[in-house]
């Protein structure tokens, strides 16, 4: 592979990157770490539950890319990559989220064996009934611990709330039900399917060492398709939220509440969605961190206590806030902070503040090869360069501030829910 090389003078980091002639991609940040941090990862995640294949649209079971995430560390020799890893003793992992699913080790040495490691698994699927019958028996188990966590519940009923028809609505791991209805031949649809180069990222950052063996590992274990990648299918999401507040008991000592904006639309890729990210993770700081008026006065109420947070998700598709905490009064949070949004006049010091706040975050971040690693590998799944981060942050204007207030924080766009305690 010819790596290209793009220097960023702003944060003195230089990545390497390069198209394999399978089509995956790859990038090789270098760092003066004793350690390294790859992963690989794949454009298929829980909501990609239906796609157009030979012409037809297929519908997969809930929660099967999960499911396939945790089959392909196994192996036909009844050993898995967990073994593998032992041996060479890097710490290895593995993730699904609502559009991607990744595979991830760091080490301190064997960096080449390492990689030997994940690139074989990864191209080397294995399953039969026998295994896929076990598996169900775990993540069902799985499922139902998540069922019995509250923060869990509370998080995933907003989005029911917010959604009525988009995918991230649904579990991740799927329901007891749908997994009892994946089969080795679904499995190997959508691995098949999605698990194409083409629609592949692989990113390594720290002490890379020598990259002509590391083409030569990708050469050798990531092959050529023919095959294109299939054209995930996704409803048409009404602009208004399903439902404006649910609630549920269970055993919690003090309600838990989640508040969701839903974004109306969201259209923008790749630089422009960086720049909305970066402005709307500004505004949270502005408005609900604990130096804001707002978070002082329900601190000082008694209505929020330290649990307060709160967090932008945004991909191709959606785009939404959530913030909560513990209250004992939930509404009681819901309408103090719709009236302080129709209220609020935005200070310029607070956003001069908070932008500066945002880019020294990020600034320390790249002294953490763990979260450069994942911020990375997630924002080029939505075609963001995440290197740019510091350059588009300095961008952004207070104008540009003021108008993605107006455009994101809509009450009637407002849906709460809410855990509280079983009653006695």
């Amino acid at each position: 592979m010819i790596f290209n090389k793009v220097y960023y003078e702003n944060i003195d980091e230089t990545l390497y990157s390069a198209v394999h002639e399978s089509g995956l991609k790859v990038y090789l940040l270098p760092k003066d770490f004793t350690k390294t941090y790859a992963v690989i990862g794949t454009r298929f995640g829980s909501a990609n539950d239906r796609f157009i294949l030979d012409g037809k649209e297929v519908a997969v079971p809930d929660g099967i890319a999960h499911f396939l995430e945790h089959k392909l560390f196994e192996k036909k020799d009844g050993t898995n990559a967990f073994d593998d890893y032992a041996r060479t003793g890097a710490s290895a992992n593995a993730y699904t989220g609502f559009s991607n699913t990744c595979y991830l080790f760091s080490c301190t040495d064997n960096l080449k064996e390492n990689l030997e490691i994940l690139l074989s698994f990864v191209a080397e699927p294995y399953f039969t009934d026998e295994n896929v019958e076990k598996e169900q028996g775990i993540i069902t188990q799985e499922i139902r611990m998540y069922d019995d966590d509250p923060n869990w519940s509370v998080y995933f009923s907003v989005l029911k709330c917010m959604y009525s028809d988009f995918p991230i609505r649904k579990d991740i791991a799927g329901t007891a039900e749908s997994i009892r209805e994946i089969t080795p031949e679904y499995l190997y649809t959508c691995y098949n399917s999605f698990y194409n180069p083409k629609n592949m990222i692989l990113f390594i950052v720290g002490d890379v060492g020598d990259f002509d063996s590391i083409s030569e590992i990708v050469d050798k274990y990531v092959k050529n398709t023919n095959d294109e990648v299939p054209k995930s299918v996704f409803p048409t999401e009404p602009q208004a939220v399903f439902r404006d507040y649910y609630e549920q008991s269970m055993s919690v000592p003090t309600p838990l509440f989640m508040i969701g904006f839903k974004e109306r639309e969201n259209t923008q890729q790749g630089r422009e969605l960086l720049r909305k990210q970066i402005a709307t993770e500004i505004l949270l700081e502005m408005v609900f961190d604990k130096s804001s008026d707002l978070y002082h006065k329900l601190y000082n109420d008694g209505l929020i206590n330290d649990s307060f947070s709160s967090e932008f998700a945004c991909e191709n598709m959606y785009a939404h806030t959530v913030l909560g905490g513990e209250s004992p009064d939930p509404c009681k949070v819901r309408d103090e902070i719709a009236e302080y949004i129709k209220s609020v006049k935005l200070s310029k010091d607070d956003f001069i503040r908070c932008q500066r706040a945002y880019l020294g975050d990020f600034l320390h971040g790249l002294n953490s090869i763990d979260g450069i690693g994942h911020e990375f590998i997630s924002s080029m799944f939505t075609d963001v360069n995440y290197l740019e981060t510091a350059a588009v942050c300095e961008e952004i204007t207070f104008e540009e501030i003021e108008k993605r207030f107006s455009e994101h924080f809509i009450v009637e766009q407002m849906a709460l829910s809410v855990v509280r305690p079983i009653e006695k």
